[in-house]
């Protein structure tokens, strides 16, 4: 029972850790898009670095992926391992009294932001690989605006992206905080981080939605 007890405990902690591995990356994510609607010209800079620099693809890159699919493999065994403990029900869940709705629904919202993010790997990673190694174009710093811009002209894919962005921030809302309690963080400065946990969920989320929609409703025109 002690091995089962480290054993589940650690598997939440990496969960916590990942998570919040993948909130600093989503955080920094951000940060490089907003440009495509504020300094386009940096967004097309910023890009370009990202794209072509050794450190960013073939280091830091594969180390995002792993992180991701840590993450999720976690939040897979976990759910599976909480399904088995209900099995022999002590209580009866009544409404919000044992536990929200967002938690008691991570491993959904997890698992339709993880079909998104493929959506979005095929959208900008696959046609980035295209576009370097297989048709092997020459280097353009100006064109990553353009391509992005494009990819927002859809409806359907502009509706997909405002959905997963809005079940981001439903996950966030409850694992960003989770992950402090499940490394044991409990002081004085708790209420202060789930609240910024809380406005994170929320404006990061919001932000991505509205530069989505900023691109479909302003696309380029030659």
């Amino acid at each position: 029972m002690s091995g089962l007890i480290k054993s589940s405990i650690a598997r939440k902690v990496v969960m916590a850790l990942s998570g919040l591995f993948l909130v600093f990356f989503l955080a920094q994510h951000f940060t490089i898009n907003v440009t495509s609607v504020l300094a386009p010209d940096t967004f097309n800079e910023w890009s370009h670095f990202m794209g072509y620099n050794g450190l960013v693809q073939f280091i830091l890159q594969p180390i995002l992926i792993a992180g991701v699919i840590v993450h999720f493999v976690m939040g897979i065994v976990l759910e599976i391992q909480n399904n088995r403990a209900r099995a022999i029900k002590y209580k009866k869940y009544s409404g919000g009294a044992n536990a929200s709705w967002m938690s008691r629904n991570m491993i959904i919202t997890g698992l339709v932001v993880l079909a998104f993010l493929g959506l979005h790997f095929y959208d900008f990673w696959v046609h980035e690989m295209d576009y370097k190694y297989i048709t092997a174009n020459p280097e353009d710093p100006t064109r990553y605006l353009e391509e992005t811009v494009h990819k927002f002209e859809p409806v359907w894919r502009t509706v997909l992206y405002v959905i997963a962005f809005v079940l981001l921030a439903l996950h966030l809302w409850h694992g960003f905080a989770s992950s402090f309690q499940s490394m044991g963080v409990n002081n004085k400065y708790t209420p202060a981080i789930q609240t910024f946990t809380k406005i994170y969920a929320i404006a990061i989320p919001a932000g991505f939605i509205f530069i989505a929609l900023y691109h479909h409703f302003n696309p380029i025109t030659q």
